[in-house]
């Protein structure tokens, strides 16, 4: 990135003790883990959830028409609320051919199908079914992932005892496991330095810092390679990109009026937050 004059990316940071640090990532990396072991397993037993399956179908197909904008809803039908589309007998929980929402989806007539042909929407019949699966399963709702409270659920059994190292080892582990699969073999010092730098900064590890890691014989060797890389200001950088990217920060106003503009003051503010 750009540095400017008297801007200096290198702030001072809070010293933590590194097991506080190493649990935080834990922490985060098992929750990831869990998410998806988790949507997996559902998936394997046929099980639909609400925000996983069914959601984006009725967003992408039906809300523009029966959501929360009252100006553009139809008929009164609000789907992206349970109580609010029971009421109005689009879906009946476990009752699926009594639900108008399975009629019309499936209907073959121009007059009654949904989405109507005009909007030049179209469900799939693999959709069809999801919804009437969902309808039969008691159509529950659920609200956005994020109001979720996360549940830490028990720790899969896993046979290759012996390769599992932490807790979220074992949800790699039983995937792979139940794919028939195994893991593949651990990579030399040299290829895990490289890795990590590009995946922590966005950058390749100076030499220097590939040959420590190669001679350091410690039992947290790996460990301190990665608090070596998160001290760096290339953490923040590399982190911050993604997050400016998805805030479309830009230093100039883009294509019609492509002239400078003082936002720099905002990226080595997301900078420092992640440093």
């Amino acid at each position: 990135m750009k540095r400017r004059d008297g801007i200096v990316l290198a702030l001072s940071r809070k010293k933590y003790m590194r097991h506080e640090r190493h649990t935080f990532y834990v922490i985060i990396a098992l929750a990831v883990a869990t998410a998806l072991f988790v949507m997996v397993q559902s998936a394997a037993a046929g099980e639909l959830e609400y925000n996983r399956d069914i959601r984006p179908i009725l967003a992408e197909n039906c809300f523009a028409c029966h959501g929360p904008d009252s100006a553009a809803r139809k008929a009164d039908l609000r789907l992206d609320q349970r109580d609010a589309s029971m009421d109005m007998g689009a879906i009946v929980p476990g009752d699926p051919d009594g639900s108008s929402l399975t009629y019309r989806i499936f209907s073959e007539s121009e007059d009654e199908v949904m989405p109507p042909p005009h909007t030049k929407k179209k469900l799939t019949a693999a959709q069809k079914e999801t919804l009437r699966q969902w309808i039969a399963e008691g159509a529950e709702y659920e609200p956005h992932w994020s109001f979720i409270a996360p549940v830490r659920p028990e720790l899969p059994p896993a046979q290759n005892e012996a390769w599992v190292k932490s807790p979220i080892d074992r949800f790699i582990l039983a995937r792979l496991e139940a794919e028939g699969l195994t893991p593949a073999p651990e990579a030399d010092r040299r290829t895990l330095a490289r890795r990590v730098s590009l995946d922590l900064t966005g950058l390749p590890p100076s030499p220097e810092m590939v040959e420590r890691f190669v001679a350091d014989e410690s039992p947290d060797a790996y460990l301190s390679l990665v608090d070596e890389l998160l001290r760096s200001p290339a953490w923040g950088e590399h982190r911050g990109r993604y997050w400016l990217d998805y805030a479309r920060y830009a230093d100039t106003h883009g294509i019609h009026f492509d002239n400078y503009r003082e936002m720099w003051s905002y990226r080595e503010w997301v900078i420092k937050a992640f440093n």
